[in-house]
């Protein structure tokens, strides 16, 4: 009677310490991934800057004549000897000598061919001399960019640019897209007769503050679950593998400190990866500080990261960037300083929480690759092992005396390298499903929310093999027998439970488990 009741009290209490384990086992990881590294917690924009007026009109912009456009293609010979190609849009029939703007590229551009089309033909046709340089590509590369440098090489075009026949020396500036927000004032600093500036879509903070800003408004334009943002401080605030990378930590802001030039500064209100409000603050902040407060702010309305609405360049833009550029200087400090649509800007770009022991990206890839090689060597051994029985390797033994896994362990222990490493890619696919809606802004909860919950159900499905597996090896102990016979196999065990332990705890780093902790 009393083993009948000790039955009926182990099978009643089987599934209740299966259930409890498991919520223990996700609790452990959730403080894990807790006091592993930074958590978000962006600062909300307070007193955004006011915009005085919806027109984008430049105050004292002359009327636009058209004249037709002839370009020209030249060689600009760099510092160190090496040449790069340009291209000129000019207009024909102008009376006397014409202002001159460079353009400087962003990072998704390169070359005369395809970059600034728009902008180049319209400031031609407006009496502007245009200049489209290629990108110098044999020292820009995704690991290394040196924004210095690549002001030194730009500033040649300017130099060839000025001797252009036609054009007016002294009213040759520079228009600046994207990443080249970070390279035009480098330029205005070296180079103090560069007439003016126009920064489109600037950055303005450093390169892993501006992609910080970036991740977290597309994330929130696209829905994600609140849990995801902590991934943002852990992946952009980590070194990234491989090295390199430095310019990511690059601050213009000594260089907009010794503008002296008339700036225009131009956002549209449908760009979430920029910080429309902080930059133009902190621009006009620091020309302040060396007297230049000739900064002129546009925004327009639903126009993107290049100015674009509905794939095609604003022409109210094109208008106010041709009339800004030949009413110099009067249009310089003219009224009103900021004008346009109202931008929208709820969180401040600040700079990213550093990762306290997973900061390497070397030491995470590593590890990931590390866990995945054990998880893959355990069925190995055991393929190898049992294939050198097979053909009679080693000294021969009974069936019944070969060594084996106890009953109830492969399948828990399968269970458990599986359910780990589907967790992972799990993880993978739905980050990359979740950039690029947020990079085409496109929502789609069955992706952003289902996807969310088979990633975590994979990972306490993870947790379930692993308790499953712990309790079977505490029977087997309990009746003095071991899990695994023989050492291929306790090397094969000890794998598998190495690499599956280590990839639940990078998981739970990356927010698989959070429980809100």
């Amino acid at each position: 009677m009393r083993r009948r009741i000790a039955r009926v009290t182990h099978v009643a209490a089987g599934p209740y310490r299966l259930v409890a384990s498991t919520a223990l086992g996700v609790v452990v990881l959730a403080v894990l991934g807790a006091v592993t590294g930074p958590q978000w917690d962006p600062v909300p924009l307070e007193d955004p800057l006011p915009v005085t007026s919806t027109s984008t009109a430049i105050g004292a912009a002359p009327v636009l004549k058209k004249y037709d456009v002839r370009t020209s293609v030249v060689d600009v010979r760099l510092d160190d000897g090496t040449t790069v190609e340009a291209q000129i849009s000019e207009p024909v029939g102008l009376d006397g000598p014409a202002p001159g703007v460079v353009f400087v590229h962003g990072a998704g551009t390169g070359e005369y061919k395809i970059a600034f089309l728009a902008q180049a033909r319209a400031l031609a046709e407006s009496g502007v001399v245009a200049m489209v340089p290629n990108k110098r590509l044999d020292t820009y590369t995704t690991r290394h960019r040196d924004y210095v440098q690549m002001a030194h090489d730009y500033d040649a075009s300017v130099d060839v640019l000025r001797q252009h026949e036609g054009v007016d020396p002294d009213r040759v500036g520079v228009y600046a897209e994207s990443e080249g927000g970070w390279i035009a004032p480098v330029m205005a600093t070296i180079d103090p007769r560069i007439g003016f500036v126009v920064l489109v879509s600037s950055p303005v903070v450093p390169p892993r503050e501006q992609a910080a800003f970036a991740v977290d408004s597309y994330l929130r334009n696209t829905g994600v679950p609140q849990e995801v943002f902590r991934a943002i401080p852990r992946a952009v605030g980590m070194s990234l593998p491989g090295g390199g990378f430095e310019y990511a930590d690059f601050d213009v802001t000594p260089y907009q400190r010794q503008l002296t030039q008339p700036v225009l500064m131009v956002y549209g209100t449908g760009d979430a990866s920029m910080p429309v409000l902080q930059g133009a603050e902190q621009l006009i902040g620091d020309a302040a500080v060396n007297g230049d407060t000739e900064v002129t702010v546009r925004y327009y309305e639903g126009a993107n990261h290049g100015i674009r609405v509905d794939g095609v360049v604003s022409a109210t833009f094109l208008r106010d960037l041709s009339g800004w550029i030949l009413g110099l200087p009067a249009t310089a400090d003219a009224a009103p300083r900021v004008a346009g649509a109202t931008p929208e800007q709820t969180y401040v770009a600040a700079p990213v929480p550093e990762p306290r022991w997973l900061g390497d990206g070397d030491i995470v890839v590593g590890t990931v690759a590390g866990s995945v090689a054990l998880l893959v060597l355990g069925p190995l051994l055991v393929l190898l092992a049992r294939g050198a029985e097979l053909v009679g390797l080693g000294r021969r033994r009974p069936a019944e005396q070969r060594p084996r896994f106890a009953p109830g362990i492969p399948w828990r222990l399968t269970g458990l390298g599986a359910g780990a490493l589907a967790t992972v890619v799990g993880l993978a696919w739905y980050l990359v499903s979740i950039a690029r809606l947020a990079l085409d802004y496109e929502r789609n909860d069955w992706i952003v929310r289902g996807g969310w919950v088979v990633v975590r159900l994979l990972g306490v499905a993870a947790v379930v093999a692993a308790v499953l597996l712990m309790q079977r090896v505490h029977q087997l102990h309990v009746a003095e027998h071991v899990a695994a016979g023989g050492v291929v196999r306790k090397l094969a065990f000890g794998a598998v439970a190495v690499g599956s332990t280590v990839l639940l705890v990078v998981l739970a780093y990356w927010g698989v488990f959070q429980l809100g902790i």
